[in-house]
């Protein structure tokens, strides 16, 4: 029964949020709006994942869902519901046969959340459980497939909670690796999302994205990791050598659009698509990815210079798809 009450009363607030929202002027999410009941002046600190293996094929992993404010724009801000404080989530990578023990604790407080791995088999219902607010849940699954798979909350509406911010990106790296191993110099991993006006349902069912954007997240320490805006992977660009060849690991989480992966001014060497070796493509200019579709890419960068990273579906490109490479002698 509590579990009814905690779902009635969010789409409640959820319905007379999206009314509040579509009476205001304001064009731009984020930038003037009255949050829903019980997140109005919340802004909880990142909470960072915690992650431990515990045997050569079983790994801890926790992980908060909270609400947390955003920068998506220099002057947008944007109070996302989130995995960790971070929208995108921040990076899961496990080993191909691993056992994942994953607990998620919920501090979010009055709205029920969940995680749906596409990395895993699992009962739904029993494995995906919403968990209440200002509680932990604990399950248990295996990842048997290599590959670049999306994370998200799977807690109705699915849709609402994915386009608040709960998203992000799990690693499963391939026992054997790829073929292409041994030619790799630099890796990077990249996320496209859209963002909707402010928990605004009617919108992100029926309007457009106000900004589709790229995020990195860091696959080890020390590298880049931003959350999904329309700057930060322009204003600090990833960086390269000439005749190096990149990996990068990509996925658009959407949760709407399609992404048109392309990198101006070079050639997909090689590509796998959703991250499996055994989807092996070569000499591609461009790759789809669904929403939710993720594959691993590798270019060889060969003249100096600035190398746009887009959607070459330019209306999302226009709206911040777009991230750099600069590549220097």
């Amino acid at each position: 029964m509590r579990k009814i009450w905690y779902l009635v009363v969010f789409i409640f607030l959820l319905l007379g949020c999206s009314n509040d929202v579509a009476k205001s002027d304001e064009k731009s999410n984020g930038n003037v709006y009255e949050p829903i009941a019980g997140h109005k002046d919340l802004h909880q600190p990142p909470v960072p994942i915690e992650y431990e293996r515990i045997s050569e094929n079983e790994v801890n992993i926790t992980m908060t869902a909270q609400i947390t404010d955003i920068n998506i724009e220099r002057h947008i801000t944007y109070k996302a519901w989130t995995f960790n404080g971070e929208a995108p989530g921040p990076l899961v990578v496990v080993n191909e046969g691993d056992i994942i023990n994953f607990t998620l604790k919920n501090l979010d407080p009055i709205i029920p959340h969940s995680m749906d791995f596409h990395a895993v088999h699992a009962s739904p219902k029993r494995d995906f459980a919403d968990v209440m607010p200002n509680e932990e849940g604990t399950f248990r699954y295996q990842a048997n497939y290599p590959g670049v798979f999306m994370y998200h909350c799977g807690t109705p509406s699915v849709l609402a909670h994915i386009a608040n911010g709960m998203h992000g990106v799990i690693l499963v790296m391939p026992k054997d690796g790829y073929p292409t191993d041994h030619e790799i110099d630099r890796e990077f991993v990249l996320i496209q999302n859209e963002w909707y006006k402010y928990n605004d349902l009617d919108d992100m069912l029926n309007g457009v994205p106000s900004q589709v954007v790229f995020s990195a997240k860091a696959l080890r320490e020390g590298d880049i990791n931003t959350n999904g805006t329309t700057y930060d992977l322009k204003d600090t660009p990833l960086e390269a050598k000439v005749g190096e060849k990149i990996r990068m690991y990509v996925n658009n989480v959407g949760p709407n659009e399609i992404s048109s992966f392309h990198v101006v001014g070079t050639v997909l060497d090689d590509v796998y698509v959703d991250g499996n070796p055994y989807n092996h493509f070569k000499g591609l200019q461009t790759v789809i990815l669904p929403a939710s579709g993720g594959a691993v890419v590798e270019f060889t960068v060969k003249e100096p210079g600035t190398y746009p990273i887009v959607t070459h579906q330019f209306n999302h490109a226009e709206k911040g798809a777009v991230a750099l490479l600069v590549v220097s002698e």
